[in-house]
């Protein structure tokens, strides 16, 4: 802004000429600066406190807008600021498909030292080792004697440890909180669950991660801080758990078996109620190591397990063979054996006669009739149904275990491996694929995708086969624990149907063990209408009550599978079938 002059020359010069005084310019201008300098300096006042009103509104906003958000959540005690602050130890829950819980968590405490605040070094490492019978004195002396600032001496302890502890009253002995995983229903769904371990730990926290089953398949959203709140929730049915396991640990111990699984599967859905695999263990005390073989605890036979399944397989040829139109439930197959082809040899358990029908073949159980029926269909067709059925890939199931299940398939598909595997013999599955296939074949031929995870909408599934092919298994199966090989399966007021499977199991030096067995059934109820699948597999079972011990699923897995049934039925709320009165002798009168 250009300042304007107090004694302009032109003016003096002027009032000088016309006699006036020149002093009076001057002050007339002094006077208009001091003016304008007073209006700029207002305007800059004013334009200050109008930002200071803008800033002071801001700031009232901002804490009424917190504290309308504070008024509206949950009270909770602030978390003091530590180096640990970034490890996340919350962990949501895990509950049944009913809202029990499954896995938890509880709030405990670590042990550990800090020896340059210690007082008697010596007498402390006497008590630790009395306290924890595990640890040795004379290797805690020397550690605490040592040049470490800090060492951990437990990672988790109990309230009772903790007092004892803090009895000993030495300063150098520290606790540390910590949130461990909790699974109150001890070994009940292991395999499902999984069990967790502690990932980053730090002094005030600890980082709690999965390590096998739900708990690492579904890790990171666990793990999500904005989920804690909101419980993962499984298809699993608490009390149809342990009433199967069990049920299932008694029929291991019956027959012999070196172990044993159960899969319970909602046939519509590919819901698992149920999934049961033994020897188990306490995911509160999970051994240390993973499954290296099917030996071990953890090893999970019903998903991780892959096994030859013998002639649970035969439905799926008939299936094919129905839908094709290649046969019907009547048609004649000849059954003359043994069957040759080549250096091959195919024979039935037993002699069934020349010839039988095809709804006979299932229900006796026959090798060669089934091959025959294969033959008709031929290798590429066979491939094509099965890989359908979901037999040349790992299933859906949310657990890792799952992903490794890859089954076991010929490299080189001739007429030979088309008969065989059409019994079951040289493809290799888990029994998660078996209960997924027969659940697709008998509601309606839906393709069907098992899932431990409740969801709210089940989308169906691609048509592998028609509902008149359906319908026509499903009484097949009926008629196999009617009249056929699986006449143990019966259940009074269940209408039972299934098919049965007895595999030699391989030797690892080649061939097969003439003696040693995978039996396995795979059953549906009630048949007529199948609300659920259930499969059954024992690993080396020997029912030995007769002169001779006996080995094939008709004898083993069948009564098993039943008493399953039998118990686990009234739990899912099914109610027995009440048969006609006249069938017993009971005539009804009218009042």
């Amino acid at each position: 802004m250009m300042r304007r002059p107090l004694r302009p020359l032109a003016r003096i010069l002027d009032a000088r000429a016309k006699g006036e005084n020149p002093d009076a310019i001057e002050r007339e201008n002094l006077k208009a600066r001091h003016e304008q300098e007073r209006d700029q300096l207002r305007a800059q006042a004013e334009g200050r406190l109008l930002v200071l009103a803008v800033f002071f509104l801001c700031g009232f906003a901002i804490i009424g807008l917190r504290m309308g958000h504070l008024a509206g959540s949950d009270p909770v005690e602030p978390r003091a600021a530590t180096t640990t602050a970034k490890i996340l130890a919350a962990r949501a829950d895990i509950v049944d498909r009913k809202g029990r819980i499954l896995a938890t968590n509880l709030t405990t405490h670590s042990l550990y030292a800090q020896p340059p605040q210690m007082i008697d070094k010596e007498r402390a490492a006497a008590e630790l080792a009395r306290i924890f019978p595990d640890l040795d004195a004379e290797d805690l002396h020397k550690d605490f004697n040592g040049p470490r600032k800090f060492l951990w001496i437990k990672r988790r302890i109990s309230p009772e440890q903790q007092q004892a502890v803090h009895d000993i009253g030495d300063p150098g002995l520290r606790f540390g909180p910590r949130e461990m995983r909790l699974y109150p229903n001890g070994r009940l769904a292991a395999h499902v669950l999984g069990g967790a371990k502690f990932g980053r730990e730090g002094v005030l926290s600890a980082e709690v991660v999965g390590r096998a089953g739900v708990e690492k398949a579904f890790d990171a959203e666990l793990r999500d801080p904005g989920r804690a709140r909101e419980p993962l929730r499984l298809t699993i049915d608490l009390t149809v758990q342990a009433a199967v396991e069990r049920v299932l640990a008694g029929g291991m111990r019956l027959m012999n078996a070196r172990a044993a699984s159960a899969i319970l599967m909602d046939a519509e859905t590919g819901e698992v109620v149920s999934l049961v695999s033994l020897p188990d263990f306490d995911p509160n005390e999970r051994p240390r190591g993973g499954p290296r073989d099917d030996r071990s605890p953890l090893f999970n036979h019903a998903v991780q397990g892959v096994y030859e399944l013998g002639s649970t397989f035969k439905i799926f040829t008939a299936a094919q063979a129905i839908e094709d139109g290649l046969v019907s439930p009547q048609t004649v197959i000849d059954t003359k054996g043994p069957m040759t082809w080549g250096r091959h040899r195919i024979r039935d358990f037993r002699d069934y006669g020349p010839e039988l029908t095809v709804e006979d073949v299932i229900v006796k159980s026959s090798n060669i009739g089934t091959a025959r029926m294969a033959l008709m269909i031929g290798g590429e067709g066979q491939q094509a149904f099965l890989r359908r059925l979901g037999f040349f890939e790992t299933t859906a199931l949310e657990m890792p275990e799952a992903r490794v299940a890859r089954p076991l398939i010929p490299k080189r598909w001739s007429d030979i491996v088309t008969m065989t595997a059409s019994y079951g013999h040289g493809i290799s599955a888990s029994p998660m694929h078996l209960a997924a296939a027969y659940a697709t074949v008998v509601n309606g031929g839906r393709k069907v995708e098992p899932t431990l995870v409740v969801r709210e909408v089940h989308a169906p599934g691609e048509r592998v086969i028609s509902e008149e092919t359906s319908a026509i298994i499903r009484g097949m199966m009926r008629e196999a624990v009617v009249r056929g090989t699986a006449s143990f399966g019966e259940v009074p007021g269940y209408a039972v149907g299934g098919k049965t499977g007895t595999a030699d199991k391989p030797d690892p030096r080649g061939g097969y063990y003439e003696d040693k067995v995978i039996a396995t059934f795979a059953s549906i109820f009630p048949a007529h209408n199948p609300r659920y699948v259930l499969v059954v597999t024992l690993d080396e079972p020997e029912e030995t009550s007769g002169e001779e011990p006996r080995r094939t699923a008709g004898w083993t897995a069948v009564p098993v599978a039943a008493e399953i049934i039998r118990r686990a039925a009234p739990l899912l709320g099914l109610a027995p079938e009440i048969e006609d009165g006249s069938a017993v002798g009971v005539t009804l009168a009218a009042n």
